[in-house]
């Protein structure tokens, strides 16, 4: 029991309160009851992230809980049932909810509980960026709908006037715990559902949800170098929390239109299709060829092949952080273009050409290996 509740949000013991943090929130977002209504199990999945999260997102409580001082007595057993009871499953033991029980432990004692507020949704949408946009960066507008806090009450949910009053049942707590021996087993409250306090008289605007349906105008800085299918994070842009909840997180991703020019490449560089004439591959020279900022020169080297590669140093996109800043590479993939038809004149050049160099055949070699 002493590392069920990392084991709950797949962190070790040594996680620190940023790891527990993420994977707190990238569980929730799994598993929220919003986006898996009906579902009995994710529900219930969701209850012990939430618990898991509860300890050891305090640090006072995840001492506690790290310390052992909650299970004194009990040893390296099970209080419910045995060594082994409850192995294999994630929160439960003998029947009992591992959340609900460590809940009711650390809000046990005097004093009045706070119920725990509930964060908005995270929301997801998509903008189109030419290819420009994407190398140099660019600030854009989105339009996103969202449930965000009605205006008439601000959030509170009761009537303008009126204020929500403590729930008498829970007493503000937003829980009812039951004795169990030693432990306490909470459960939401029947009577206000877990918000501890009652509206008696709700907000005709928002029917007492504390929350409307708005479209909201947004800004997104793009930074220079994004891919398609880049994710940016936009914190508290998300939906409003009920009843003057934290407001979740707004995730943009970047489509962004090929450009007819500059090919992305996996590593972060780009590459050019250049073609290049016989004469230019056989003699070399210096040729033009296209960057972001303009154009640059290249040298072609005296008998240059078909996809020979050169490279500018520098010329490509921004790269990120993770690859060490700076800018990348474009490559230049030089094909060597042929005509389809020869006028005469042509036909007796390539034929006094072919005199000249008297390479012999080039496939003897490789007929000779084909023999054996």
């Amino acid at each position: 029991m002493a590392d069920e509740l990392y084991k709950t949000l797949g962190v070790s013991k040594k996680a620190t309160d940023e790891e527990i943090k993420k994977a707190y929130r990238k569980l929730a977002r799994k598993y929220h009851p919003d986006r898996n209504p009906d579902d009995k199990e994710a529900e219930e999945k969701f209850k012990e992230i939430s618990a898991a999260h509860d300890v050891l997102g305090d640090p006072e409580k995840r001492k506690e809980y790290d310390e052992g001082g909650a299970f004194a007595g009990f040893g390296g057993g099970n209080p419910f049932g045995g060594a082994g009871a409850g192995a294999g499953q994630a929160g439960a033991f003998g029947g009992f909810d591992f959340g609900d029980i460590l809940g009711g432990m650390f809000n046990r004692g005097g004093g009045r509980a706070q119920s725990q507020q509930v964060h908005g949704r995270d929301l997801e949408t998509e903008v189109p960026l030419s290819f420009d946009q994407a190398i140099n960066g660019a600030q854009i507008s989105v339009t996103v709908p969202k449930s965000s806090r009605c205006g008439t009450c601000h959030g509170s949910g009761a009537k303008p006037g009126t204020s929500p009053t403590t729930c008498p049942r829970c007493e503000g707590r937003g829980v009812e715990s039951q004795g169990q021996g030693l432990f306490s087993i909470s459960q939401p409250c029947p009577q206000c559902g877990g918000a501890g306090q009652i509206i008696e008289d709700p907000c005709p605007t928002c029917g007492g949800s504390g929350l409307t349906q708005q479209t909201k105008r947004l800004k997104v800085n793009v930074p220079a170098g994004v891919k398609d299918g880049s994710r940016i994070r936009l914190a508290g842009k998300g939906e409003d929390g009920p009843r003057g909840g934290p407001p979740g997180d707004l995730y943009v991703t970047t489509r962004v239109k090929p450009s007819p020019v500059f090919e992305r490449l996996d590593d972060g560089n780009l590459e050019v299709a250049v073609p290049i004439t016989v004469p230019e591959a056989l003699r070399g020279g210096t040729i033009e060829v296209p960057t972001l900022n303009g154009t640059k020169k290249i040298k072609v080297a005296p008998g240059t092949k078909h996809g020979s590669v050169q490279r500018l140093r520098g010329e490509g996109p921004p790269q990120g952080k993770g690859k060490g800043g700076g800018n990348g590479d474009i490559r230049y993939r030089l094909e060597i273009t042929m005509p389809n038809e020869l006028s005469e004149d042509q036909l007796k050049a390539v034929d006094e050409l072919a005199a000249v160099l008297n390479g012999g055949d080039p496939r003897a070699e490789l007929l000779r290996k084909a023999a054996g």
